[in-house]
């Protein structure tokens, strides 16, 4: 099978040869038109792959946001069993547990701070994060250049895309 860049340099090619011809309208038409048809076809099967193509990344979206969903149900039970599993062990005052798999032992974790009122902390001890950098706004630009306005360093350009529908 042809590929679709080929057949559509071959179009080219035999439109720009045909019109250094002199041959009659009718002759030119037919043979541009039967080129045309494969190109077509090519055309429409490289359409239906990208269409194929596009649904297996909806699928895959809807997995991937259904795993994401399974996990953190499985990491919120797991935190709930260990929560679970110290509070019985604090109650019973029991501070090791050893087995054959594991042992399960109840630490004390380093010292941490805990903040009770963030408004009362000095400012020397509050971070103060870079401020994020100056954006183009571009709906502002877009607007300002269609309204007759010149902006230094922006245009505006129309590209193109392939619909399929």
């Amino acid at each position: 099978m042809t590929a679709l860049y080929v057949l559509a340099k071959e179009y080219r090619t035999a439109a720009e040869k045909l019109a250094d011809l002199d041959l009659p309208p009718e002759m030119i038409a037919d043979t541009l038109e039967g080129l045309a048809g494969a190109l077509e076809h090519k055309a429409t099967n490289v359409a239906m792959f990208i269409r194929n193509l596009e649904a297996n990344v909806e699928a895959i979206k809807g997995a991937e946001k259904q795993m994401a969903e399974r996990r953190r149900a499985m990491e919120s039970r797991a935190e709930n069993l260990r929560d679970y599993l110290k509070g019985a062990m604090q109650a019973t005052q029991i501070s090791v547990i050893e087995s054959p798999y594991f042992k399960v032992a109840i630490r004390s974790n380093p010292e941490s701070v805990v903040i009770d009122a963030t408004s009362q902390i000095p400012a020397e001890f509050m971070r103060r994060p870079d401020p994020p950098p100056a954006q183009p706004d571009k709906k502002l630009i877009a607007e300002a250049i269609k309204a007759g306005r010149d902006v230094p360093g922006a245009h505006l350009a129309r590209g193109q895309r392939l619909d399929i529908r």
